[in-house]
């Protein structure tokens, strides 16, 4: 053998050594990956392959009511016509179901891919629409279809093989005495796969086309609301049709929510915020001589000693039933529009309003307790310092008077020389480590400043100015201020070049020092302007603390979740948050000078009429003015026993006027409903129930009047006949003393 025939043998003993590894190799890959298989994974594969002769099939629970505090369905479920498909029925066919798709595509006046996508499985590689539920029940493709549409399915089965026409249960809003309600109720909307995945990390059943809370007590309930869904496990064969049930669990109807909302007084408050807009914009403004604009408003009523809200308003608001089977892009651009004034947002207690004169008894409470008497004060027409003049409205004065004289007629420099010593004591422009900051620590004592925790999601924390929060917005809007300083506002050149102008002017001076709290900080903020914002709700909490002793309640809405049989599932119990600070002195002060500016102050004009002897009413009138805008109208009164007043109404209108000239009347009405006054019936301890409606055990409510109409209240009395008491004089001459003068900010 030559040497070349000796090196080409070689090199095929090689080649066939290589190949033999690499079969030996293959070889025993196979058998590893056999071994993994079959018996380090084989039990997950049969326990997997077992599952897949089981099919779930889960039918959804009826969902709870929302009930007034009288049992009045305030949201309910009602009967509709659903069109559900088959699928197994509708693809079994010659042509997958393509004519039957087109068929009932018509019908529902959509196209048959529409309907398709809706039907088909969910997969990681589907887009939405699909459906994740079990193939093997029925798909619902349309809700609340009309009887016409219904009976062209159902009565043409041999036209819509696999389609089913079927009852199914929606929500409805009864509005019982047509309230609206619609912020303080909320609305549903399909699962989505945030939480479709939550659900399923907690071993709980949810589908796509499960419908969760989305706003108002919806959402915040949801979990009892909702219920149980049934789940009935059925066995198929391979081809997947069902053979038997192996489990079946009925589901389980979600609890009923009883709220502290008094239908009648819901829509008594609707209907005098509505008025109260309306008054606003039939009158004019002295400083440019336009109506108001009364763009937005909020009322707010709350029982003074357990902190549930009674009746809560906002406009512009919107018709709750829009929500109902889907909303369409159009309908919610139009909710979330500025244009139309952005209905979505409630005012009440997402709103921020400067709570003008409203917020002196907050700085009347930091007064007593740092050390300042009731004694006598100068009510002079200004107060300057340092060059700036701080007016009082309109430029009153009534010369030295008391304290309590001075909440009465709301005499704004008694109270900017009060700031202003309490700023120097600080330290002024150089403070000392710790300043004391009377007013801002008493506000935030209070709640103001921060969210009141009431059982409705997007709460608005408000807005306290102190050095500390001055510095916290210099640090965030710093650079944006000098650019503005700057580049100016040349988007309101053009339409308003004195706002442009002013606005550079106070971007220059916040930019070299916007983080320093000055005087005139200090003194407009004890009035309640400046960088104070306050929603209607933590305004009518503060006044709730002061009728009620101080105790700072947590609002709530939800008063007790009940079962579809009428046993008590969840009390839920007021919550006092904490104790103010303030003295029963301090307390008794404040309430004997909110009683007086109702009789003889400000709030006077709104309680002509009212019967002091019988039901002592206290009150505080608010004119807040807002750079760029009218005034904001402001108004608070609280009413009931002397040894413990019953409810308070708050009501803020966004450039509407004077507060007692706009809220006022409307906040009196209200009251007068809350008490009996309305139907010369006075009660002080009130009107409405303190017990739960009593649900019965087949689950029907309590038989009550139509809640239709609103009652028409008696004509008032003659003049001179008024219904104060013994004294003969009438309400009218008794609450409009010539002392009294125009409210001031």
């Amino acid at each position: 053998m030559t040497s070349a025939q000796s090196r080409l043998a070689d090199r095929r003993r090689t080649r066939l050594m290589v190949l033999r590894v690499l079969v030996l190799a293959l070889l025993a890959t196979l058998v590893g990956r056999l071994w993994y298989l079959q018996v380090r994974t084989g039990q997950t594969f049969r326990d997997a392959a077992a599952a897949n002769d089981v099919r779930t099939v889960v039918t959804p629970a009826v969902r709870g009511d929302i009930l007034d505090d009288q049992g009045r369905p305030l949201v309910d479920n009602r009967s509709a016509l659903t069109l559900s498909v088959d699928r197994n029925t509708l693809l079994g066919g010659r042509d997958h179901g393509a004519a039957t798709l087109a068929r009932l595509a018509s019908v529902l006046g959509t196209t048959p891919q529409a309907i398709s996508d809706q039907i088909r499985t969910c997969a990681p590689n589907i887009p939405k629409p699909c459906w994740n539920g079990s193939p093997l029940q029925p798909i619902p493709v349309a809700r609340n279809v009309s009887v016409q549409q219904a009976l062209a399915v159902s009565e043409q089965h041999d036209l819509f093989p696999g389609v089913l026409a079927g009852p199914d249960t929606i929500r409805r809003f009864p509005a019982p005495y047509s309230l609206n309600a619609a912020h303080i109720l909320g609305y549903l909307s399909p699962a989505t796969e945030k939480e479709l995945g939550a659900a399923a990390a907690k071993g709980e059943v949810m589908q796509r086309s499960d419908l969760v809370g989305r706003a108002g007590l919806e959402a915040t309930y949801d979990s009892y609301l909702r219920g149980k869904p049934g789940v009935t496990q059925v066995a198929v064969d391979i081809v997947g049709h069902a053979q038997s049930t192996v489990a079946d669990t009925a589901p389980v109807d979600g609890d009923h929510l009883v709220t502290s909302i008094d239908a009648r007084i819901q829509a008594i408050t609707e209907k005098e915020l509505a008025a109260a807009v309306a008054r606003a914009r039939s009158q004019t403004s002295p400083t440019n001589g336009k109506p108001y604009v009364a763009d937005s408003a909020a009322a707010v009523v709350l029982e003074a000693r357990t902190g549930r809200v009674v009746a809560m308003a906002s406009t512009p608001t919107y018709d709750p039933n829009v929500w109902t089977g889907g909303i369409s892009q159009a309908d919610y651009a139009a909710l979330t529009g500025e244009s139309a004034g952005t209905p979505l947002l409630s005012r009440a207690y997402q709103g921020q309003f400067a709570p003008g004169s409203t917020f002196k008894a907050v700085t009347t409470a930091a007064m007593l307790q740092d050390g300042f008497g009731t004694g006598t004060y100068d009510c002079s027409p200004s107060f300057s310092y340092g060059g700036q003049s701080f007016t009082n409205f309109e430029g009153e004065a009534f010369g030295p008077i008391s304290l309590k004289r001075a909440i009465e007629v709301s005499c704004d420099t008694v109270f900017y020389r009060v700031a202003f010593d309490m700023w120097q004591r600080d330290g002024g422009m150089k403070p000392v480590a710790h300043p004391a900051e009377p007013i801002a620590t008493m506000a935030h004592a209070f709640g103001l400043g921060a969210r009141t925790g009431i059982d409705l999601p997007g709460e608005a924390a408000g807005d306290i100015q102190d050095r500390a929060e001055k510095q916290a917005t210099w640090n965030k809007m710093h650079g944006i201020w000098c650019k503005r300083a700057k580049d100016g506002y040349p988007e309101l050149a053009g339409p308003d070049p004195e706002r442009a102008k002013y606005l550079q002017a106070i971007a220059k001076e916040n930019c070299v020092d916007g983080n320093q709290y000055k005087p005139g900080d200090a003194v407009i903020s004890a009035i309640g302007q400046g960088g104070d914002l306050v929603t209607p709700l933590q305004l009518a909490r503060v006044y709730a603390a002061i009728a009620n002793g101080g105790s700072l309640m947590q609002p709530q809405i939800g008063r007790a979740l009940v079962s579809p049989d009428g046993k008590l599932v969840k009390d839920l119990a007021p919550i006092v948050t904490r104790k103010l600070p303030v003295s029963g002195s301090t307390l008794g002060f404040l309430k004997d000078a909110l009683h007086g500016t109702a009789v003889e102050g400000t709030a006077a004009p709104a309680f002509a009429g009212w019967p002091q002897n019988v039901i002592p009413a206290y009150a505080k009138t608010g004119t807040a003015e807002v750079y760029g805008k009218q005034t904001t109208s402001c108004f608070v009164a609280f009413a009931g026993t002397e040894t413990g007043p019953r409810y308070v109404v708050a009501m803020m209108v966004s450039q509407g006027g004077t507060g007692v000239g706009t809220s006022g009347p409307s906040v009196g009405n209200i009251l007068k409903a809350l008490f009996g006054v309305d139907m010369g019936k006075p009660d002080p301890n009130g009107t409405l129930p303190t017990a739960l409606p009593a649900i019965r055990p087949d689950g029907l409510l309590p038989a009550l009047p139509p809640a239709t109409t609103l009652p028409t209240p008696p004509p008032p009395p003659a003049p001179g006949t008024g219904d104060s008491g013994g004294s003969g004089t009438s309400q009218q001459t008794a609450a409009s003393p010539p002392s009294a003068k125009k409210p001031t900010t």
